[in-house]
């Protein structure tokens, strides 16, 4: 039972003692979970973590300490030419802030080969909860909905951690409204939301608000990290930063979005929460990527699935 006065996703963490704390869908999206990361660490949690990593780590001096799984140091070099290395920049930055932990980055393939990874770091670390952390909501997309946003990255982090063997899965989105330019229906997502409220899958909102310790060290990251990335910036990094100190409406802090129309609102910096096995239930295409060995079998996948759908549920904007 839970009271007004608890979140329940922290209430149901109290007893968690080694946590995974991972990116779901590539590129800044460990970013996301820095605030969660901070709280849990001062809860006296032990925490790693992983980031399921658009870094081409072969091309890195990164150590592969497992099949298709490295683990990042702030000395590691980049040999790719790309300039993008957001999981070394992350580790930096917590280096400067007195932090020593584990980053791993998992890389881009498919369900099979990233289970394998998150089991492998689920028992070399004992770890009894996982935490995925997305960066907008296309994670909640079931599969049956007009717009899907992109979703390969994500649900490849889900169902891998859904089958990690972690005895506790959680998964967090921070970010609404930001993947409204993939084309994702947020009317979509709060009907999903819904959905899960039946069967007790969501666990309410965490609001992140400028006057938190949190937030100030989110503020810090995505400074650390703009300034090291220029010209790659974290959109949703970015973009959920503004909401946070209070901006509204079509305001831009990286020229990456420059051309575009932003909608920042206080709903940005709101984590809502969910337990991650009842969101995975909901995947309505989920054996049609469940043995996928990369990305390209994801979409393979996902296309295969929706040939077959005779009535998608159309884009809806929220009617307020």
């Amino acid at each position: 039972m839970h009271h007004i006065d608890q979140a329940p996703f922290f209430t149901q963490i109290q007893n968690s003692k080694r946590i995974l704390l991972a990116g779901a869908g590539g590129g800044f999206d460990i970013y996301s979970g820095i605030p969660i990361y901070k709280r849990l660490v001062n809860m006296g949690k032990q925490v790693v973590l992983a980031n399921f990593s658009f870094t081409l780590l072969e091309e890195t001096t990164t150590k592969e300490v497992y099949p298709n799984c490295h683990i990042v140091k702030s000395g590691d070099s980049d040999y790719s030419g790309r300039g993008y290395f957001p999981e070394k920049i992350l580790y930096s930055f917590l280096v400067t802030q007195g932090i020593e932990t584990e980053i791993y980055g998992l890389r881009r393939l498919g369900v099979k080969p990233t289970t394998s990874s998150y089991r492998y770091l689920v028992k070399k670390h004992n770890i009894d909860t996982l935490v995925l952390v997305d960066g907008g909501t296309d994670s909640f997309m079931f599969g049956d909905e007009e717009g899907l946003g992109t979703p390969q990255e994500d649900v490849c982090s889900m169902i891998s951690a859904f089958r990690s063997g972690a005895k506790k899965q959680f998964l967090i989105s921070l970010g609404f409204g930001v993947d409204h330019f993939h084309g994702v229906s947020h009317y979509r997502f709060l009907e999903n939301v819904a959905e899960l409220m039946k069967n007790e899958g969501f666990l309410g909102v965490i609001q992140l608000l400028p006057q938190m310790e949190e937030s100030r060290l989110f503020q810090e990251l995505v400074d650390y990290a703009n300034s090291r990335m220029k010209g790659k910036e974290s959109i949703v990094a970015n973009s959920v930063l503004s909401a946070i100190q209070g901006e509204y409406g079509d305001v831009h802090r990286t020229n990456r979005t420059e051309g575009s129309e932003l909608w920042i609102n206080p709903l940005m910096a709101m984590y809502w929460a969910f337990d991650l096995r009842k969101v995975v239930k909901n995947i309505k295409y989920y054996d049609y990527v469940k043995d996928s060995k990369s990305i390209g079998d994801i979409n393979t996948g996902i296309s295969a699935y929706r040939r077959q759908v005779d009535t998608f549920r159309e884009k809806r904007q929220i009617p307020i």
